[in-house]
């Protein structure tokens, strides 16, 4: 059986998302609303209506310039406004993480391209976001705006000029505002404005340039166009590099894209999306911040980076994740920073929230929490690249050893669980389960010759342990279905990572049971819920659904599924963390790695279960 690609196929965008831009609640865009647009350093969120709203200088997780994702009177945004819009159509130029949106005006019709560029030889700012604007019919008034607000907006910023130029600076921090036929730039308290029109034919140049304890570069608006198109350049060939060709192939590229402009190029680390405290209900207190990397997601990374022919980046993960593990060494932290430091303190910032969902947060306080299946998840990666790479460093195999030893005395404990929920720890059926997995693979690596073998025999010991008492305690009869933790009833999606991490056969009878128990008791159409009062789908959840009918060879199932949940993403192809499904609004940070490499993974297993003699 084949199914066709679907990108074609009716997705949101062409209906829903086709429209009047501009249309916020209090000032603040729908998450569905953002495009991302980043240098591998960090991530800018671009609204349908021209404003960019979240933007941390210099890095992923540094503190915000323009945060008004989390406070849309203080947060401080860049508003690029065409006068009396009527329609905006959007797109990424393809194979490429530039943004372009076009807005029809009762006076005629504007393009606008955003990007942040990629440093080219010779000097260039220390980030570099530019934005064009073109004329393409009539005569159309365009407005501007910079809004800086430095450290979450809590930084004091002085405004000033400098050969005519606006800069506004805080402490270490710069930015400068240079505009290229985009009118004359005024300055007032707090920001930098211009005007201007354009007519068909013209090209206009908007370019914020931006210093961290260095001097600030004035950019040439010929270097900014030159490093605009490498910057394309550059994007187009990463992604015709990619291997990957089967169903859903453009959307599967999308998703690619998407991780690429969450990895942090310094160190190879993979943030779990661009945005801090983007609320899991809104008004609620569900709030977290998620510019940090999880090595839970690991085996799932390498997983997507290899089957896509990313080994680059996949390499660079994994030695990102051996170097920040070794900091906590034999204990794996729940999450590290970008740069593999392991402090991760939670704060409150002085911000309104989304849409008033209170507390915005930076730091992550599940740092500090005993998550027992992040150690399945670091051997499983462990397994996968000593497969791709013909091995492991002979260090990396005595510290994986250690780790390995933790485990054994570590596995009885009780557990916050995948889901990170901050109540009393439980023996979550799934950490259990991926203890296991961690010694068998440590077992496996060890007849290999990848690790030290001195203490086989007890990783051998404690594995069949563990499987002793996920079998016996952590299975119904009744629902004839694994639940989510020992001596309970309820079910948890998280239960079919026993499938996806290979704790068993896919078409053994248990967890044949489980996936049908999970769609049963926890789906809703085409999403699945964590668990069964969740007020929002995780559509992680969902995806993977899709991959475990793929390995059960469940195709059509499989294939109906992936097309519905393609067509939830938004019009950009790009999905926040959650799903609201009374009204189709997206939840929680965004753009979410882990939902677009949930469905790489899918995606591939569904085209390998198609394959002859699969």
């Amino acid at each position: 059986m084949t199914r066709p690609v679907t990108d074609g196929a009716p997705r949101r965008g062409e209906s829903d998302f086709a429209s009047m831009p501009g249309e916020r609640i209090d000032g603040y865009a729908p998450i569905a609303d953002y495009g991302a647009v980043g240098d591998g350093r960090t991530v800018a969120l671009v609204a349908r209506d021209g404003a960019i709203d979240w933007l941390c200088l210099p890095d992923l997780d540094s503190a915000s310039v323009f945060g008004a994702l989390l406070d849309s009177e203080r947060g401080g945004r860049f508003s690029l406004e065409p006068e009396r819009v009527s329609h905006s159509v959007r797109r990424y130029l393809p194979g490429t993480n530039i943004l372009e949106t076009t807005f029809t005006t009762a006076a005629g019709v504007v393009r606008v391209t955003d990007a942040m560029t990629l440093p080219t030889a010779g000097l260039s700012p220390y980030r570099e976001l530019a934005r064009r604007i073109e004329g393409l019919r009539g005569d159309v008034a365009v407005r501007w705006c910079v809004e800086p607000r430095f450290g979450y907006s809590s930084a004091a910023t002085r405004i000033e000029r400098r050969g005519g130029v606006p800069i506004a600076t805080a402490g270490r921090d710069a930015i400068a505002v240079c505009s290229f036929g985009a009118g004359e730039a005024t300055t007032s308290e707090g920001a930098m404005a211009g005007h201007f029109t354009t007519r068909a034919g013209s090209s206009s140049l908007l370019v914020l340039s931006a210093a961290h304890q260095e001097p600030l570069v004035l950019p040439a608006r010929a270097d900014v166009e030159a490093r605009l198109e490498a910057t394309s350049r550059a994007w187009r060939e990463w992604s015709n590099r990619r291997e990957y060709e089967g169903p859903w192939e453009d959307s599967v590229l999308r998703s690619a894209l998407a991780l690429k402009l969450l990895v942090y190029a310094p160190s190879g680390a993979i943030a779990a999306a661009a945005t801090t405290s983007l609320p899991e209900e809104i008004g609620a207190d569900r709030n977290w911040d998620y510019r940090y990397s999880w090595p839970r997601d690991s085996a799932f990374t390498l997983e997507a980076l290899l089957a896509l022919g990313c080994a680059p980046e996949a390499r660079a993960f994994f030695y990102w994740l051996l170097h920040a593990s070794q900091l906590t060494q034999p204990r794996l932290q729940v999450l590290y920073r970008l740069d593999g430091r392991a402090e991760a303190e939670e704060k409150t910032l002085p911000l309104a929230g989304y849409r008033g969902s209170r507390p915005a947060r930076v730091g992550n306080g599940a740092a500090g929490q005993t998550q027992l299946d992040v150690y399945g998840e670091v051997f499983a990666a462990a397994a996968r690249f000593a497969d791709f790479s013909g091995g492991l460093d002979r260090d990396h195999g005595h510290r994986l050893a250690e780790i390995a030893d933790h485990i054994c005395r570590i596995w009885e404990q009780p557990d916050a669980g995948i889901w990170e929920l901050r109540d009393e720890p439980r023996h979550f059926t799934q950490s259990k389960m991926m203890c296991a997995v961690a010694l068998d693979r440590a077992c496996e690596l060890a007849k290999r010759g990848l690790l030290p073998a001195k203490h086989l025999d007890h990783w051998q010991h404690e594995q069949t342990r563990i499987r002793e008492f996920v079998e016996t305690r952590c299975y119904s009869d009744a629902k004839a279905s694994y639940v989510r933790s020992a001596g309970e009833e309820q079910l948890d999606a998280s239960l079919l990572l026993a499938l996806l991490s290979g704790y068993d056969e896919p078409t053994s009878p248990r967890l044949i049971g489980t996936v049908d128990a999970v769609r049963r008791e926890l789906g809703r159409g085409p999403l699945v819920y964590r668990w069964a009062d969740e007020p929002g789908a995780f559509l992680t959840c969902s995806f993977w659904l899709a991959d475990a009918y793929a390995r059960q060879r469940r195709l059509e199932q499989a294939a109906t599924l992936m097309d519905e949940l393609i067509g939830l993403a938004n019009d950009l192809g790009l999905y926040a963390e959650e799903l609201y499904a009374e009204t189709g609004e997206f939840l929680g940070n965004f753009p979410q790695g882990l939902t677009h490499l949930a469905l790489i993974n899918a995606a591939v297993s569904y085209a390998r279960a198609q394959k002859p003699g699969h």
